[in-house]
């Protein structure tokens, strides 16, 4: 299945959608090349755009924005780190699953996680205009539903145990987002000087 229609099914038919997720062979290389790095490359590459030509607009101040080669290096780590937290969640999510009577393998983690991070990829072209970047919050919310159908269903969560195992997993989720995000920014010497104004 190509990434658009994958992308277009989970989004708007999820329970199916993870039906035929679950049922799917593949593995982690699989998940990660063909569909979380290009998917992942969205907000990277709009975030870029975002922060390097269109800018952050101050009240009394101006726009913000950051050199071209600063950005670039932002929005290259901002991918990478994607794709490792794609990884180290999917990590977490399987070294969980005993605790909530799940079953499942790193891959079927893997696709849980992947999957479930398609809103929170697609409404990264928001960050070309940068002030909108605060919708992402929507998706990343549309995200934790989507983790919390495909639980029962791709890991054999039962019922009971997905609501516990879904907050668990995304609090991690997130903690690794976070961690993450600051890297990328630390490495990339964003907060060292923001360009001109």
């Amino acid at each position: 299945m190509d990434i658009q229609t994958r992308a277009t099914n989970i989004l708007k038919t999820p329970v199916p959608e993870w039906a035929r997720i679950a049922a799917e062979p593949a593995t982690a290389n699989e998940l990660i090349t063909g569909y979380a790095a290009p998917l992942a490359a969205v907000p990277a590459f709009s975030g870029f755009i975002g922060r390097t030509l269109v800018g952050m607009p101050v009240p009394f101040m101006g726009t913000f924005r950051i050199g071209i080669g600063r950005g670039l290096v932002m929005a290259i780590l901002s991918w990478v780190f994607a794709l490792i937290g794609v990884y180290v969640a999917a990590m977490v999510v399987e070294k969980l699953a005993p605790q909530f009577r799940s079953r499942g393998d790193l891959v079927q983690a893997m696709k849980l996680v992947v999957f479930a991070h398609t809103p929170v990829w697609v409404a990264g072209v928001l960050t070309i205009f940068p002030p909108l970047g605060i919708l992402m919050i929507i998706a990343a919310f549309y995200s934790i539903y989507l983790f919390y159908l495909g639980l029962p269903i791709v890991m054999g969560t039962p019922q009971e145990s997905v609501i516990p195992y879904m907050a668990v997993a995304a609090l991690v989720i997130i903690v690794i987002s976070v961690v993450l995000g600051a890297c990328a920014t630390a490495i990339a010497g964003i907060g060292a000087g923001l360009g001109s104004i």
